[in-house]
This record gives C-alpha cells, sequence and structure tokens, in this order.
C-alpha cells in the first residue's frame, strides 16, 4: 500500500509530465503499428517485400518515439524546450535547402520532388522536424515582440511583423519551390496566421495577411502546371453538384471535361463507403488490393475506415481529439508566455493536419501529401510527431497542479 500511495503522490506531484497526453499519443502509436501491418498486405507483394517488412519497421520506430516521448517528458523544460527548439530550426532548415544539391544517390525522389535524405537503412524528411523548429521560433519571438504590446498604428504593425513575412517567404520557397511541397507550406502558414491572432494582433492586419496569403498562394500553384493540373482533376470530381445550382451557361462556361477524376480520391472514397458501420474487418479490406496504393500512408483514413467502419473510426478520432485536448489544455493552463504559444502551435499543427489529410480523401478540397499524425506509415512522421509531444509533454511539468482541499475532521 505504500508503493501504491507514493506511485500516485508521484504522478500527481507539480513537477510530474501530463501522463494522460503520453498513454493516448502511445495509444495512436500502438493502433498504427497495427494497421502498418493490415494495410500493407499488397505493397509488400508487389515489390516483393517481406510479410512483416513494413510492421517490423513501424514496430521499430513506434517503440523508439515512445521512448523518445518518455524520455523528454522526464526533462525539465528550461533546459530542454529553447535547445531542442533551435537545433530543429536551424539544423533542419540547413537541411531542406541541401537536399536541392545533394547527388541523386543520396536523396529519395518521389512524384518528381526530392523531400528525403537517403542515410543508410533510412531515409529522413527534414520538413517533419522543421516544423517543430519553425513553431518554436514562432512562439519565442511573438513572446518577446508581439504579446503584451498595445494597440500600434497600422504601419507600425506591419514594421513589427515584416521580418517574420520575410522569414516565412524564404521558408515557402524552399518548401513550395526547391521542395516542391505545397500542402506543408500552407500548413505552416496556417499555423503563422493563427498563432498571431492569440498574439493579440489587429483585424486590418490580418485582412492584409489574408490577401497576401492569397497571392501568396496563386503564386505558388500557377507558375507549377502539375498543381493546376490537380485542381482541375479535383474540381471534375466535384463539379456537377456545384455547377447544377448555377444558371446554364455559368455552368457550361466553368465545367471541365479534359481531366478525369482523380484515381486515388475515387478509391479512397470506395474504400470509405465499403466500410459502412462496422467494417469489413481487420485485414479484410480489399481496396487496398491494387486500387488504392500507399494506403498505410497518406490514405490510412480511408484504409482503416474499411476494415473497421465508421464506429471504429470514431474511436481513433476520439483518441486523437482527446490528445489535441490535452494538448490546448497545457497550452491554456501554462504560466510562461513562450510555451503557451509553442504547445498552441504543436496542437494546430496536429489538428490542422489531420483536416487537411481528411478533407483531401474525401474530395473536400485537392489532395496534398501531409501524412495523418501518429497514424500514417513512416519514420520521419513518427519521430518528428515524438518529438513534438516529448517537448509537450515536458512543458506540462510546469503547468499548476490544481490541489483538492479536504477538511480534516476535528
Amino acid at each position: 500500500m505504500n508503493f501504491i500511495k507514493k506511485k500516485i503522490k508521484t504522478l500527481t506531484n507539480n513537477n510530474t509530465p501530463d501522463y494522460t497526453l503520453f498513454f493516448l499519443s502511445s495509444a495512436l502509436i500502438i493502433i498504427s503499428i497495427l494497421f502498418s501491418y493490415s494495410l500493407s498486405v499488397y505493397t509488400v507483394v508487389y515489390w516483393d517485400y517481406s510479410n512483416y517488412h513494413f510492421f517490423i519497421r513501424e514496430l521499430f520506430t513506434g517503440v523508439l518515439a515512445i521512448l523518445i516521448m518518455w524520455s523528454l517528458a522526464q526533462i525539465k523544460p528550461d533546459k530542454l524546450v529553447p535547445l531542442m527548439g533551435w537545433s530543429l530550426f536551424i539544423i533542419f532548415f540547413i537541411l531542406m535547402v541541401s537536399i536541392y544539391f545533394l547527388p541523386h544517390s543520396l536523396v529519395t525522389e518521389s512524384g518528381g520532388a526530392k523531400r528525403w535524405i537517403r542515410l543508410p537503412f533510412v531515409s529522413i524528411s527534414p520538413i517533419e522536424f522543421f516544423k517543430i523548429g519553425f513553431i518554436y521560433f514562432l512562439a519565442t519571438s511573438f513572446s518577446r515582440k508581439l504579446v503584451g504590446i498595445t494597440k500600434l498604428p497600422f504601419l507600425e504593425e506591419i514594421k513589427i511583423i515584416l521580418p517574420y513575412f520575410i522569414v516565412f517567404i524564404v521558408v515557402a520557397l524552399v518548401m513550395g519551390v526547391m521542395l516542391k511541397d505545397l500542402g506543408q507550406t500552407v500548413l505552416l502558414a496556417l499555423i503563422l496566421f493563427i498563432m498571431m491572432m492569440f498574439a493579440n494582433r489587429s483585424g486590418k492586419l490580418f485582412a492584409s495577411i489574408i490577401g497576401v496569403a492569397v497571392f501568396g498562394l496563386v503564386a505558388l500553384i500557377l507558375p507549377f502546371q502539375h498543381r493546376v493540373d490537380r485542381i482541375l482533376s479535383w474540381w471534375s470530381m466535384i463539379q456537377d453538384g456545384i455547377l447544377a445550382l448555377m444558371p446554364a451557361d455559368m455552368a457550361l462556361r466553368y465545367r471541365v471535361d479534359d481531366f478525369s477524376e482523380p484515381y486515388q480520391v475515387s478509391n479512397s472514397l470506395n474504400a470509405i463507403y465499403n466500410g459502412g458501420f462496422f467494417g469489413t474487418g481487420l485485414g479484410e479490406g480489399s481496396l487496398k488490393l491494387g486500387f488504392l496504393s500507399d494506403v498505410h500512408t497518406d490514405f490510412v483514413l480511408a484504409g482503416i475506415t474499411e476494415e473497421i467502419g465508421l464506429f471504429g473510426l470514431i474511436f481513433v478520432l476520439a483518441i486523437l481529439f482527446a490528445v489535441v485536448y490535452r494538448i490546448f489544455k497545457i497550452s491554456r493552463d501554462i504560466k510562461k508566455t513562450e510555451y503557451h504559444l509553442f504547445a498552441l502551435g504543436i496542437g494546430l499543427m496536429v489538428s490542422i493536419s489531420f483536416l487537411i489529410n481528411s478533407y483531401g480523401i474525401s474530395a473536400m478540397i485537392p489532395i496534398k501529401g501531409i501524412a495523418v499524425p501518429f497514424l500514417s506509415y513512416g519514420g520521419s512522421s513518427m519521430l518528428s510527431i515524438a518529438l513534438a509531444m516529448g517537448l509537450v509533454l515536458s512543458i506540462s511539468r510546469d503547468v499548476p497542479k490544481k490541489e483538492k482541499k479536504c477538511k480534516k475532521k476535528q
């Protein structure tokens, strides 16, 4: 009994991390390991891999990710977060730039985009780790230069935030042009915008930011035909329902006939429909058998839905939403502004990544190659989210705990 009492006292001590967040995150990692085996059955046959090829890799990465979260959670944030944040920001920005100049033997290319550095036994995607560093850069800088500043003239506000936009433009050129990753660029733009809102800036400034963002997005799309084609292909899939609401002459003007429906998204919708409420059964999905390629990566939500159904997906998403809730709760309760903004940014990264992916596989927006946090197969994605969770868990050690006062009987 004394041992149990000591454990309970330890877990409720002010210097302990949020173990609920740790266990929820670990549960999602375990689910990812399970589906890395179930959803990759066709891929291992196609590439003549071992049946357990992806499972063993995801198992190793998942266990390592859980150990990383646990280890970082034991370190005080003041000793960990600044060092880790700046290291991720500087080192992985340099690595992102270097990918463009590295020889093909050291770079893994997919769809014409160079995004991975090839190392012995593993490939690393610097973008996944840089996102965490970028969020820390915004958090620490905003806490010093924006938070607490009273209302300023519009031009003065522009002068204050201009350096951040210069930094983001450089990042957007590297990610969106050199590495051809528009999805991650949009993700960081949304995080920047929302974090600036929490830094208490004016409405005029946000209206200006939206205008600049729209212009920048168009500038990153129109010069690249493959991005234009992807949008037109998406539009060809959803146009009938929208054009039916327009006058006939306008509908004719905006109809696209030269593009077929996106093959992957069509099969993704078929997988979701095929799953129904209760699913086909674990390992029994059929759309993964050559119809929906890489279902264990970007389309993992469709694969999960087919096999465990809508109710199973709701259970998995309930865990993911609980993780996001715990992160935002830590952000709300932490006293230090820098940590408040950093935890907020990590929560936004998880939630926005999920929304972009889920909207894409359901044809609500053009599909983008953004992984589902925790669930998509991939070492860089898994380890980077583990680092992010570890830093948030470390920050949670400084969250003031509510002490319940019990009246002693006299």
